[in-house]
């Protein structure tokens, strides 16, 4: 399964890109939201990680753009932000699931893998 993040934070974008795909999952990672969207019709991801405060374009504003061209794409968001108006648009725009940091890795990819089982 391919798997499309779009993550910022170098360090942390590497290290969980590793983890996912130790985990079986082809990634690819993305610095920008605008990157992210460049890549996308490219990559054709079976689900897409998103941060929320990305340079260029936020995961808000990709997760829409996403959603245009494929209403059916599984999103998760998973940032810092951490407030109930952000979750809540987060919900609204269509993602699936919306986990906030510090995370447990290993619950982000049983909440990953639930995503994709009611799509796949």
């Amino acid at each position: 399964m391919k798997i499309l993040i779009a993550e910022d934070d170098t360090d942390f974008g590497n290290i969980l890109s590793q983890y996912v795909s130790i985990s079986g999952f082809d990634v690819t990672l993305t610095r920008t939201g605008k990157e992210a969207w460049e890549k996308y019709p490219e990559v054709k991801p079976d689900i897409c990680v998103l941060d929320v405060m990305m340079p260029e374009m936020d995961g808000f504003t990709l997760a829409e753009k996403i959603k245009q061209v494929d209403p059916d794409m599984p999103l998760l968001f998973l940032t810092a932000k951490s407030l109930k108006e952000d979750i809540v648009k987060g919900l609204k725009i269509g993602a699936d699931d919306y986990i906030t940091k510090p995370f447990d890795p290993e619950v982000l990819i049983l909440r990953i893998n639930n995503s994709l089982k009611r799509v796949y």
